[in-house]
C-alpha cells in the first residue's frame, strides 16, 4: 500500500494564538482554550478534567486517562493557574471544570470544544487550517523554541515514545539561542476580560 502523505500543520504563532484567545470573549469558553495552549493538552483531555484535577498549592494538573490511555502530571504556569482561580471565582464549577449546560451531570463535548475554537479563530481573522488540536501543536513548538528538552515535551504531552515528539523539530530553526526550560506561554499574551 503506498504511504499516505505526511503534511506539516500550519503553525499558529504567539501572537495568533492571542488573536484566538482575546476574540473569545465569553471566559467559560476562553478557558479551555488557554487550557489547551498553556498545558499542550489535547481536546479530550480537556473535556475530562474534573475540578479536583487541580492541584494549585504545587502548580501542577493531573490529566486522567490522557494520551495514550495513561495518566499524567502536567506543569501549571502561574498565569494559567492565577486565570484558572478566576475562572473558578465566576463559574464555582464543582465536578467537571467544564460542565455542560445540556448534559445534566456531564462535561462539555467535543464539538463544543472545538466549535468554540473555530469560532474564536474565525473572529479573530486567522484562516490557517486545523481545528483546536492547532493549539496544542502550538504548545509543543513553542515550547522548543524556548529550549524544553524533547525528553521532557516528550513527558508533558504523553508521547510513548520520542519519535512522536520529533516531529514538531521541522518548525524550529537549527539553534534555540541558549534558553532552556519550560516556559509560561501565557505570561505573554494579554487576555481581554
Amino acid at each position: 500500500m503506498p504511504r499516505r502523505a505526511q503534511r506539516i500543520p500550519e503553525l499558529l504563532t504567539r501572537s495568533e494564538v492571542g488573536c484566538i484567545l482575546a476574540a473569545c470573549r465569553n471566559p467559560k469558553h476562553r478557558m479551555p482554550l488557554e487550557l489547551t495552549y498553556g498545558c499542550g493538552l489535547g481536546v479530550s483531555e480537556i473535556v475530562g478534567l474534573r475540578v479536583r484535577d487541580i492541584d494549585g498549592e504545587r502548580g501542577l494538573l493531573r490529566v486522567v486517562q490522557g494520551k495514550g490511555a495513561k495518566d499524567r502530571v502536567v506543569t501549571l504556569p502561574d498565569t494559567l493557574l492565577d486565570r484558572l482561580r478566576g475562572y473558578w471565582t465566576l463559574c464555582r464549577t464543582e465536578q467537571w471544570l467544564f460542565p455542560s449546560s445540556r448534559a445534566l451531570g456531564g462535561p462539555i463535548c467535543l464539538t463544543t470544544a472545538q466549535r468554540v475554537f473555530t469560532q474564536a479563530k474565525r473572529r479573530a481573522g486567522i484562516d490557517k487550517s486545523g481545528g483546536i488540536h492547532a493549539l496544542r501543536h502550538a504548545y509543543a513548538t513553542h515550547q522548543l523554541e524556548n529550549g524544553l528538552p524533547v525528553h521532557e515535551l516528550q513527558r508533558l504531552l504523553g508521547h510513548n515514545n520520542v519519535q512522536s515528539t520529533e516531529r514538531y523539530l521541522h518548525w524550529l530553526p537549527a539553534c534555540c539561542d541558549g534558553k532552556r526550560g519550560h516556559s509560561d506561554l501565557l505570561a505573554g499574551i494579554r487576555a481581554v476580560q
